[in-house]
């Protein structure tokens, strides 16, 4: 399909906290770039829950900078971030690339030492391909059931359909 490119990720994984610092490490990348809703917390989440923190810490312990990258307003991401204290943007306008690049110079880093970590393929896989990041993916903590969201996750079943026969991971 056309779309391929932008939107097969890279690796999928069950959950966020499968994702360990010697993963990251073993690309010899030092960031994630993260979205938060449906990726790290669910939109309900106004704080960071207590499993994320720990594992926040733990990717930080061992040299892995978090940064946060969200569609989201930005009072959401700010608040969110308090207690945590990464970089952050809200209001990131995902496909588009101008704040991943952003979070990579304020973490003072090549983008080649990054990894986008997101839950949408239209939007996080897609502005980390575009980026030329690798863009690794998980699924949806708890998805809105509008339709607009059932749209866009129809819309991807293609190409997670895809991603699962290139890496021979069962249906």
């Amino acid at each position: 399909m056309i779309f391929d490119k932008w939107l097969v990720p890279d690796r999928m994984f069950g959950h966020y906290y499968e994702i360990t610092p010697d993963m990251v490490r073993s690309l010899g990348r030092r960031a994630l770039l993260c979205d938060i809703d449906n990726t790290l917390a669910t939109y309900d989440d106004p704080l960071p829950p207590g499993p994320l923190t720990n594992w926040i810490e733990e990717m930080r312990q061992a040299g892995i900078s978090i940064a946060f990258v969200s569609n989201n307003t930005r009072e959401r991401v700010e608040q969110f971030n308090k207690p945590l204290g990464c970089v952050a943007f809200g209001k990131a306008g995902k496909p588009g690339t101008k704040y991943l690049q952003a979070a990579c110079d304020r973490l003072e880093i090549d983008k080649k030492q990054a990894i986008l970590l997101g839950d949408q393929l239209l939007t996080d896989c897609a502005a980390g391909k575009r980026f030329g990041i690798p863009a690794w993916i998980v699924p949806p903590i708890r998805d809105k059931k509008t339709l607009f969201f059932r749209l866009k996750r129809m819309l991807e079943k293609p190409y997670l359909r895809k991603y699962r026969r290139i890496h021979g991971v069962d249906q």
